[in-house]
């Protein structure tokens, strides 16, 4: 595996006991330039996940913590007016970060859920027709309850199509448990070494791109996508989005394990948490696509 890597996965898993694989997954989604859902219970180290990924790679941070009078304004940012200037200004809102938590999503309404999409999508917020670039990089993760608890709205497929991932920690083994029980895991992610900076993830991002992908693996993915469209054995079809995200992911894989080319490994490690939230499928079923797509190569 790439040596730094490893610091930053070693790093995170003295704040997030026994989780090697959800932040392996992290930093898949992260230096593919997509954006993280993570679906669980309350009290599961969501948001000390996110503040830590921020603290190791040195990226500022802001917490939006969603409720149901929420408005878009106090996520993009607002025009006021400035008597002694006699004109508006714009006053940024907490988007204006490089990783941004975007805490219980669900439990805000949908206009305040959809006001993330642009941003997401652009990396831009427009207030008053007129754009505001974000800070680059730019990475949102936002946390969901359980869509049967009370006071939520649950996200529109295409809202959960611009999430390029989407993971569930998960309850800890009971080895980590214990650990917590006994306060073991009293280092904070405050205190956690950065060890890199926002311009060596760029770069990062950018090697991604050269990671080779043969086309046997590319026709591999096309069979896994193509059997989500067949014979109704989902509601929710995968579409080329969908692909696209796979087979990057893929390549974000692979170079985490310091390899420059794809094997359909990557592809297996990667296809739940791309695939089960645009399928349709719960958080807690994850692995439960890939097993019920009859392809081998």
């Amino acid at each position: 595996m790439n040596s730094t890597i490893q610091l930053i996965i070693d790093d995170l898993s003295t704040v997030i006991f026994g989780k090697q694989q959800q932040i392996k997954l992290s930093l898949t989604c992260l230096f593919s330039e997509g954006h993280l859902l993570i679906e669980d219970l309350p009290g599961m180290g969501k948001t000390t996940l996110s503040h830590a990924l921020a603290a190791v790679l040195g990226l500022s941070y802001q917490r939006i913590q969603f409720t149901s009078d929420l408005l878009p304004s106090d996520i993009l940012g607002t025009n006021i007016f400035d008597a002694k200037e006699h004109s508006f200004s714009f006053h940024q809102g907490p988007v204006f970060s490089q990783v941004v938590l975007g805490d219980e999503i669900n439990r805000a309404g949908p206009k305040t859920q959809s006001a993330l999409l642009e941003a997401m999508e652009e990396k831009q917020v427009t207030v008053d027709s007129v754009k505001h670039a974000l800070p680059s990089p730019f990475f949102v993760i936002a946390t969901q309850n359980p869509v049967h608890q009370s006071g939520t709205y649950p996200l529109p497929e295409s809202q959960l199509d611009r999430f390029f991932m989407r993971i569930s920690l998960g309850f800890p083994d009971k080895h980590a448990e214990k650990n917590l029980i006994l306060g073991l895991n009293n280092r904070n992610y405050d205190d956690l070494p950065v060890r890199i900076n926002p311009e060596q993830l760029t770069v990062i991002q950018k090697e991604i791109n050269t990671v080779t992908i043969s086309n046997a693996v590319v026709d591999y993915i096309l069979e896994l996508v193509a059997y989500t469209r067949q014979d109704n054995h989902f509601v929710n079809p995968l579409s080329p989005r969908a692909s696209i995200a796979l087979a990057r992911a893929a390549k974000s894989w692979a170079y985490i394990e310091g390899r420059d080319f794809v094997m359909p490994e990557d592809v297996q490690a990667v296809f739940p948490s791309v695939t089960d939230h645009r399928l349709g499928l719960n958080a807690g079923d994850s692995g439960y696509a890939l097993k019920h797509v009859p392809v081998s190569l």
